[in-house]
């Protein structure tokens, strides 16, 4: 299935964030449009932005840790998504079936971050 032409949006979300470059909405959406047209890269400068603008935002990190693992940084990515954990990111349902992580499925500390999920997920954490 061919990826949707974004080329309108981007440039319109783009000349936004010229002109306000502390919009985290604005930087939060380019993002979304990098990563579904597979623009690693200027996914990672989105998310990189918006941890920037939001520190304490759990999903911003998340979706940094994405942009790193698709860049196969891991030591960072598994960072951004411990950092993630540790802010609130809840969801291990999604992260397992994230295909961002899967080349880190098997990686120790996914695992353990997985565990720890699971038991937040039961309530016995």
């Amino acid at each position: 299935m061919p990826k949707e032409d974004h080329s309108f949006e981007i440039e319109f979300f783009e000349s936004v964030h010229r002109r306000n470059p502390t919009d985290p909405e604005v930087v939060e959406i380019l993002g979304s449009l990098y990563s579904d047209l597979g623009n690693v890269d200027d996914s990672l400068r989105m998310d990189s932005c918006l941890v920037d603008l939001q520190p304490q935002n759990p999903t911003a990190h998340y979706n940094l840790a994405c942009s790193l693992a698709l860049k196969q940084q891991n030591d960072e990515a598994l960072r951004a998504l411990r950092h993630a954990v540790d802010l609130g990111y809840r969801d291990v349902t999604w992260l397992l079936d994230d295909p961002d992580f899967k080349e880190l499925h098997e990686h120790p500390l996914f695992r353990e971050i997985v565990i720890e999920l699971e038991a937040f997920e039961q309530g016995t954490e």
